[in-house]
């Protein structure tokens, strides 16, 4: 789904097996109270957000929404019990413009020509997009201290070392067969990403029970709601398996839930 999306982002995605919803009343005729642009762009706002920052360009965002050509066919419509997290610099321009007039919490109906399609709307064909901006997401950036902890992290017995970077809200920390929800992104210590949840949109769940050593520890040191930097030495991490990043390894993660 993420490289359809990141490729395609509207042209030939499934739809969800939901009920579907009915094209707009104006899905063919913008009112009159319609924002117009002079690429022809046109947008509505159908709800006020409650953020005052916009999204830029280079934003991940995590949305909700409907897509419908100008007759009416259904593309894609993504439930309200379900989003997805796009680089905004992979929507189609029409789309990733009207974005990034929003704020979180705002929902916007826009109205995209052919001309704005990025070559993924045929030709006498629109496209009509209904948008929940759910949240704008930081996107991963390497960390200045990745090739060593500096000298205000923890250091435990096993050779592992972390710091908190943001506090947690909960008070319970998860035991090593505790299945957890987390969000995490990992380098190398030359800075170089292998993985990321927030990349693909999703986060993760898994046994603690069924990870490397490194982060069934660390893991169990966090509460709900944190977010800690580990530095995991080889011999916690991959060890000699050629297969997998090799030499210590550095993550982001974000303790979700604990199940």
């Amino acid at each position: 789904m993420r490289k359809l999306v990141a490729a395609l982002v509207l042209a030939a995605l499934p739809l969800f097996a939901v009920e579907k919803p009915a094209p707009p009343a104006d899905l063919t005729a913008p009112p009159a109270d319609a924002e117009r642009s002079d690429d022809g762009l046109v947008s509505k706002k159908l709800a006020d957000g409650t953020g005052s920052v916009k999204a830029a360009a280079s934003d991940l965002v995590r949305v909700r929404y409907t897509v419908w050509k100008s007759d009416g066919t259904l593309v894609q419509h993504v439930p309200a019990t379900q989003s997805l997290t796009i680089d905004v610099a992979k929507m189609i321009p029409g789309w990733g413009k009207s974005v990034q007039n929003m704020v979180v919490g705002e929902s916007r109906r826009v109205w995209v020509p052919q001309a704005l399609g990025g070559g993924k709307i045929k030709e006498g064909e629109s496209l009509v997009i209904d948008t929940d901006l759910l949240e704008i997401v930081e996107r991963p950036v390497t960390p200045a201290d990745v090739a060593a902890p500096p000298a205000d992290a923890t250091k435990t017995a096993s050779g592992l070392a972390y710091k908190v970077l943001r506090a947690g809200t909960g008070t319970e920390h998860p035991k090593r067969r505790s299945n957890v929800v987390v969000h995490y992104s990992g380098w190398t210590t030359d800075g170089k990403m292998f993985d990321s949840s927030v990349l693909r949109g999703t986060p993760a769940q898994f046994g603690l029970d069924g990870v490397i050593a490194g982060w069934t520890e660390g893991v169990q040191l966090m509460v709900e709601g944190e977010k800690t930097r580990f530095w995991i030495p080889a011999k916690l991490a991959y060890g000699n398996d050629k297969t997998k990043p090799q030499g210590m390894l550095v993550f982001d993660i974000e303790l979700i839930d604990v199940k």
